[in-house]
């Protein structure tokens, strides 16, 4: 993808901390995302990428700067984070499980006067298995279905940058598959992304860039072409 560097970031994270209660987790993160970039945040598990995505959310209390398109949100509600313009597709794949797939999927819907880039409709389409059980109660979806579901639903809310914290774990491979072609969708769509993952072979073919974090700070960025070249990286902070 070709980004125009003279732009203002989209996200602008400086110097961020974050601790649960007396543990620091995060020690100093710096990134950037521009307009209409995918960056993968790689890492082991515990060494604070969900932190950090929570952080910039509101969901857990940050210290350092957070600015979105230019504006400072650190300290601010999640709500109102999510309603400038902030997507999150948390991990835990929240849903509302009495209520239908049609139904969670309006419930994604910020402004019922100003249709967004997404329709659920489009939403429907893209996701066959949706589809069929769209005025089924949410809760009987498989996990991948309900991991489909969060995706959609923060859709709806058209986001100008969106947060998918670990969107493929523990879906089968057809699955994961089709995750990962969503993402991909989601960024032609021009929507920034910030996502979390484990599996890099998703991660690499689809992102502009790639933070890698250890010990709660960044400690390698790159493209995925410069990530490949680098054995050291992926052996001391990757590899189990």
């Amino acid at each position: 993808m070709s980004l125009d560097t003279t732009q203002e970031p989209m996200l602008q994270v400086t110097d961020l901390h974050a601790y649960y209660g007396k543990s620091h987790v995060l020690n100093g993160v710096d990134m950037q995302i521009m307009p209409g970039e995918v960056i993968a945040l790689l890492g082991r598990n515990g060494v604070g990428r969900s932190t950090t995505a929570k952080a910039i959310m509101g969901e857990v209390a940050p210290q350092g700067s957070i600015r979105f398109r230019g504006q400072e949100i650190a300290g601010l509600p999640n709500h109102r984070i999510a309603r400038m313009g902030l997507g999150y597709v948390p991990e835990s794949r929240d849903i509302f499980p009495t209520m239908t797939v049609r139904q969670n999927l309006m419930l994604g819907i910020k402004n019922m006067r100003k249709p967004g880039r997404w329709s659920i409709e489009q939403m429907l389409e893209m996701f066959p298995n949706l589809a069929r059980r769209a005025d089924n109660a949410a809760g009987v979806l498989s996990g991948g279905e309900k991991q489909m579901l969060t995706m959609c639903r923060t859709l709806m809310g058209d986001p100008e940058l969106i947060i998918i914290d670990e969107p493929t774990e523990g879906l089968a491979p057809l699955i994961v598959t089709q995750v990962g072609e969503m993402i991909a969708e989601i960024a032609k769509a021009g929507v920034s992304i910030l996502l979390v993952e484990q599996k890099l072979s998703i991660a690499l073919k689809i992102a502009d860039r790639v933070y890698v974090m250890g010990h709660g700070e960044i400690v390698y960025s790159g493209t995925p072409a410069e990530f490949a070249t680098r054995d050291d990286i992926r052996k001391e902070w990757l590899e189990v």
